[in-house]
């Protein structure tokens, strides 16, 4: 009886240790994508491919790259 309860137990503890390992995996992963700022190319590029496809005049599209660009 004592030699199952401490089988279970250290089953137990391992299942807890594994859970806990691969939680921390996960959330490490996905935290880094939240965080991800653009660089100023990409925002450019965006910026381009926004205008290349109409979804913004030319107008807005050199108002905001001058922004991008700065003085």
């Amino acid at each position: 009886m004592k030699r199952k309860t401490l089988q279970l137990g250290t089953l137990t503890a391992t299942v807890g240790i594994i859970t806990c390992l691969l939680s921390g995996c996960a959330w490490s992963i996905g935290e880094h994508k939240q965080h991800a700022q653009p660089t100023r190319g990409q925002e450019l590029l965006d910026l381009k491919k926004a205008h290349d496809q109409g979804a913004i005049t030319e107008e807005e599209y050199q108002a905001q790259k001058k922004r991008l660009l700065g003085p």
